[in-house]
């Protein structure tokens, strides 16, 4: 509940600004939820980056990785909304001074400001996702360039916000998680500044978006084997649920969504303008195939021994610890346009229609020829079907119900542009259906 504080615009006074006691900045741990000694704590789900494959270019390393597991905390950090006050803009830096009261910051004028304080919840877990790499932010997302390269360095630029989201996990079943829009800074503060899109609410409350928006789909009918694409909203600072505004940083927010919440489900895509993230829960990943699974498809799809049908050498998946650097020479190469399966070979070319297009020798089609590889992300599958499609053009290899989701769900790009994307590497997908059917010789024996 937020409770309005002093009306008046102008200095605020000091018991405006201040919980009684110390209950704004104290930390508690929930009773009796501690994980017993030796056991694992709860987990609320697992966020997995977009266009990496199972792993950074650069390796997982601390924050910065390409998956995390966001579990029970030994003590609840989550906040809630309190009180608000109205204060004159150039009061509010005084008035934000207690690094240990969360707070947010709404920016009306020049002259006028509404501060919403928040205290401790003790029923929740808060999480922190964006760019930045300071400790208040649990999982450090960088910009994810197609074809699975991560956008670093000093001189690059990011769409990413340094504190783009915040999720909140109820620290009691069922474990509901919930999204927000921007995150606390390292003055435990969010500011909203005069240009931002906010607005006062029917009941008299503040919200508000960031710059380039929090965008969220949750999958219709979950995330499984029936699973088809939903409808793509924005998340709001307090995590009301919006159509999309004409273009990501457009001032005018789009309608509000009465139906829908921020809760999010098995599948849920979160997009931070630069890179996507996809929601697993616990449940929904014992549907989803382990590594072992995919290790075992991998040695029963080169224990068949699948042949290149003009060069008769036995083609065979290299094996995923060697990493993807150059093809291996057995590797299996696919004409993407008809799915024939061959081994590497340099004739064919017709560059007049590009220096990438072959012709394929069974069929005739003229299109890219690419190396195959395996997707290795277990989290990105719908289900542990055998690998028998390929995304288009990039040649990465899962299961006819995971092709198929992936290449038709459009994925946001840029300011107001979407697109299907591999998931495995980012790139963008081609062709008719995005995805083809991979056709394999046997052997001649």
């Amino acid at each position: 509940m937020v409770l309005e504080g002093n009306p008046d615009v102008g200095s605020p006074r000091t018991s405006d600004l201040q919980h009684p006691g110390s209950k704004g900045s104290c930390i508690l741990s929930s009773p009796g939820e501690e994980a017993p000694p030796g056991e694992e704590p709860v987990k609320y789900g697992e966020l997995i980056v977009l266009g990496y494959n199972g792993c950074l270019a650069s390796g997982d390393k601390g924050r910065r990785r390409s998956r995390l597991a966001l579990s029970r905390r030994p003590h609840a950090n989550g906040v809630k909304p309190d009180v608000m006050h109205h204060i004159s803009t150039p009061l509010v830096s005084k008035a934000l001074s207690n690094r240990g009261q969360h707070s947010i910051s709404y920016t009306l004028s020049r002259s006028h400001s509404v501060i919403v304080e928040y205290t401790h919840d003790s029923d929740t877990d808060m999480f922190q996702i964006g760019r930045s790499t300071e400790n208040m932010i649990d999982f450090v997302v960088t910009d994810t360039s197609p074809g699975g390269g991560a956008t670093e360095g000093p001189s690059a630029q990011s769409t990413i916000s340094r504190y783009a989201c915040r999720i909140l996990c109820d620290r009691r079943p069922p474990y509901t998680a919930r999204i927000y829009a921007a995150g606390f800074d390292a003055s435990s503060n969010i500011f909203l500044g005069e240009r931002a899109a906010k607005w006062r609410t029917p009941d008299g409350l503040m919200d508000g978006l960031t710059t380039n928006g929090v965008l969220v789909m949750h999958p219709a009918g979950g995330f499984s084997e029936d699973s088809a694409p939903g409808v793509w909203r924005e998340i709001s600072v307090c995590g009301n649920v919006y159509t999309l505004r004409d273009s990501r940083s457009a001032q005018q927010r789009g309608k509000l969504v009465e139906n829908e919440s921020n809760v999010l489900q098995d599948g849920s895509l979160i997009d931070l303008c630069g890179a996507t993230l996809l929601w697993r829960t616990p449940a929904g990943l014992l549907r989803a195939p382990t590594l072992k699974q995919l290790e075992a498809q991998r040695q029963e799809a080169n224990a068949a021994r699948p042949q290149c049908p003009v060069g008769l050498s036995t083609l065979a998946f290299p094996s995923p610890a060697r990493g993807r650097t150059a093809p291996d020479k057995q590797q299996p190469w696919v004409y993407v346009r008809c799915g024939h399966v061959h081994g590497y070979h340099g004739w064919g070319c017709r560059r007049e229609r590009g220096p990438q297009e072959r012709e394929c020798p069974l069929c005739r089609l003229v299109g890219p020829y690419v190396p195959l590889w395996l997707g290795q992300e277990a989290g990105l599958c719908l289900d542990p079907g055998p690998p028998s499609h390929a995304f288009a053009p990039c040649g990465h290899v899962c299961s006819e119900k995971t092709a198929r989701y992936w290449a038709q769900t459009p994925l946001p790009h840029g300011t107001h542009a979407f697109h299907a994307a591999c998931p495995f590497c980012g790139a963008w997908l081609t062709g008719e259906h995005g995805c083809v059917r991979l056709i394999f010789q046997g052997p001649l024996d």
